[in-house]
């Protein structure tokens, strides 16, 4: 994609979280002609210059060459978080699916590529020290959502060795919020039993510290806006780290909610979240929270410099606006995200 009009962007998955952000953006943009939406469900919502099309990309019997002919670009978002009590079943999902999509683009010569990659691919590292692009991508392989992550790296050197005519970016966000997707964060993480006490901080009595619990966030919409500049720099290419200041830990969070800390070892807080797992009252793994306790702090230099990105955003208005959307159930018109009351 360049600043010339008639740009024809395809995008997969884009009635989710930062699809439908993604979505919105491209819509409004002079240089794009037309935005085709892929998704499994046709969603209510239609901006500007979208077509729906209601596919899986994992289904043998869609015809993914047909929906790419004639894009000039694919964004691929197209990811699936549950059930992670099947970890064949969201390879199949993220892993295989991604090879069907990335095929079909090579097959269809689409020359830009852009995949949503994430901090989850990353290997282990400091907690106090951020890490750029080069830091290896290996994940943390007891956790399918990193597994898969890092798997599909190796899959897109392969793929960019394969065809150095399409130009692929690799972008790897850190955890990604926005006002909109906290009914449907809630359920993929938290579950029917937990939105009471994350919606309303008040009713929380504490707020555990756990050693190692210190991530980076970003808005949605900031996350977009570094995909928009992907796809209209020619020059952008390879893996770009995107992330928002200050790093999230428990006393930036027990600041915002007001709350008291408490030490908590890690071995007990992993004991609670794996016997709520096993009884399938808690969506998110134990295998997930090993690997957040792991995951380095990101360097963002290269987005900053290569794409001219900067988030607009800190990383406390997002969690303080995703709170937000917590406590009023805050959803939009497609069915990844639809809103839900908590009581």
């Amino acid at each position: 994609m360049n600043s010339q009009t008639g740009s024809r962007i395809v995008v997969t998955g884009a009635t989710g979280n930062v699809g439908t952000s993604l979505v919105r953006l491209l819509s409004e943009d002079p240089d794009v002609e037309w935005i085709r939406g892929v998704a499994r469900r046709t969603p209510g919502w239609t901006p500007a210059k979208t077509d729906w099309c209601a596919v899986d990309v994992t289904s043998e019997q869609a015809d993914l060459g047909e929906m790419f002919e004639d894009a000039t670009a694919v964004v691929h978002l197209a990811w699936a978080f549950q059930p992670t009590h099947d970890p064949a079943k969201t390879w199949q999902t993220n892993v295989l699916g991604s090879i069907r999509v990335f095929e079909a683009a090579a097959d269809a010569r689409v020359p830009v590529l852009v995949h949503a990659s994430s901090v989850g691919a990353y290997s282990p590292g400091l907690k106090d020290q951020a890490v750029d692009e080069s830091w290896p991508t290996h994940g943390w392989p007891d956790a399918a959502y990193c597994r898969e992550k890092a798997y599909l790296e190796r899959v897109l050197d392969v793929f960019e060795h394969d065809h150095a005519e399409i130009r692929v970016a690799r972008m790897r966000p850190a955890f990604l919020f926005k006002r909109e997707s906290a009914s449907e964060q809630r359920r993929i993480f938290g579950g029917r039993f937990l939105p009471g006490p994350l919606a309303r901080p008040e009713l929380l009595p504490f707020l555990p510290d756990i050693p190692g619990l210190r991530v980076q966030a970003l808005h949605t919409d900031d996350a977009a806006r570094a995909y928009l500049l992907a796809l209209r720099s020619p020059q952008a290419r390879g893996a770009f780290n995107l992330a928002a200041e200050p790093p999230v830990d428990a006393d930036l969070l027990g600041e915002m909610l007001g709350t008291r800390r408490v030490r908590l070892p890690r071995t007990g807080a992993r004991s609670a979240i794996a016997a709520a797992w096993g009884l399938r009252l808690l969506p998110a793994s134990p295998h997930l929270f090993d690997a957040v306790l792991r995951l380095p702090l990101m360097d963002c230099t290269r987005a900053h410099t290569q794409l001219g990105w900067h988030p607009e955003r800190t990383a406390t208005e997002v969690l303080q606006e995703f709170l937000d959307g917590l406590q009023q159930g805050a959803g939009t018109d497609t069915a990844p995200m639809q809103g839900h009351k908590v009581g």
